[in-house]
């Protein structure tokens, strides 16, 4: 059986691995105090050309989010987001568990607009009882969203400007961030995302790290003692030097770049298997994830061979479905992937 499930499924990318065994047996200060965190650190305020930037390292995205969004919000905020969006749906309420509600919003193929948006915030205060509701105090969104779709670089530079003007941050989940940055059908660079952004975060975990992400403070935005904030919410790691070894790796000889460009290659192959044999797609995607959608009957003999992830019912008789593609998918992948189909099709 060949995966697609999604883009963690493997485990590192050879040169994490192999930056991780290098430096197995170096003794070094705990908590993220060591010399690799510090040289990843200066690394990635680089290719953000951003040198003022802050930068912390955590586990996973689900942690990252939650500690981000509750450190950065007071007691009475809440956090504007997508219906569709991660941290709207599938982060089993971690959001909410803090204390702090997400707040949603329309969403047009896994995005908000600056309309919506504009338009959410001014009636909040417009209402002369504002003072009995949960305040908009940060904006998030997710680059590429879980459709798979992206921002343009305008469509970032609006939101931030409602942001402002309303003194709400603006957060973006970079999980798959790098996916995003290598489509060809992008206008936006990480510089871009550093100077629209109070805070993003670079995911790893889903880009050739075995775990972890990047959290990037700009505009002097990180909360003040973050590390014992981290620590308090269960979130931080002793061995801190195991994030920042693998980052080191990801943002030396543009590691991170390459990983996110061979995944968008082998997702267009992979959707041209699909187009050229009639399968119908959900909504276009010019990133890692596609979106099928299938008959019921199909899909249930595909997955004696395949391994996809379910995605939501279009209707009784049809189910979306992703396919994911990452560092590790081979040409020999997509090989079995076509034989699979042409074989369904042909009813063997």
């Amino acid at each position: 059986m060949v995966s697609f499930e999604s883009d963690y499924i493997s485990g590192a990318h050879p040169e994490v691995l192999k930056a991780l065994c290098d430096t197995n047996l170096e003794t070094l200060t705990g908590y993220g105090l060591d010399p690799y965190c510090e040289s990843a650190r200066e690394k990635i305020r680089k290719a953000c050309g951003c040198p003022d930037a802050e930068v912390e390292f955590l586990v996973g995205g689900t942690q990252t989010n939650e500690v981000v969004i509750s450190t950065m919000l007071k007691d009475y905020e809440g956090v504007v987001a997508a219906q569709t969006g991660h941290v709207s749906v599938h982060e089993a309420g971690a959001i909410e568990y803090t204390g702090h509600k997400v707040l949603e919003l329309p969403e047009v193929n896994g995005k908000i607009c600056c309309e919506d948006l504009e338009q959410y915030v001014a009636g909040f205060y417009a209402d002369g009882n504002h003072e009995h509701m949960v305040f908009p105090g940060m904006v998030y969104i997710s680059h590429p969203t879980e459709y798979g779709t992206l921002y343009t670089k305008d469509e970032l530079e609006k939101i931030a400007a409602v942001c402002r003007r309303y003194d709400m941050r603006f957060f973006l989940d970079g999980a798959r961030m790098g996916y995003g940055l290598m489509s060809r059908e992008t206008d936006v660079t990480l510089s871009d995302i550093a100077a629209c952004c109070d805070v993003f975060y670079i995911g790893g975990t889903k880009v050739g790290a075995l775990c972890g992400e990047a959290v990037v403070f700009t505009r002097g935005s990180r909360p003040a003692h973050f590390m014992t904030s981290v620590k308090k919410r269960g979130a931080l790691l002793a061995k801190g030097r195991l994030l920042g070894v693998q980052f080191d790796a990801l943002f030396t000889d543009d590691l991170y770049f390459r990983i996110g460009r061979h995944a968008i290659e082998m997702a267009e192959r992979m959707k041209k298997i699909f187009a050229d044999r009639g399968y119908e797609f959900f909504l276009e995607s010019s990133t890692n994830q596609q979106f099928i959608i299938l008959e019921n009957p199909v899909m249930e003999k595909l997955q004696k061979d395949l391994a996809f992830s379910f995605w939501e019912k279009k209707d009784e008789d049809h189910t979306v479905v992703r396919f994911a593609t990452s560092w590790s998918t081979t040409e020999e992948d997509l090989q079995l992937l076509a034989e699979v189909l042409d074989r369904e099709a042909s009813g063997i």
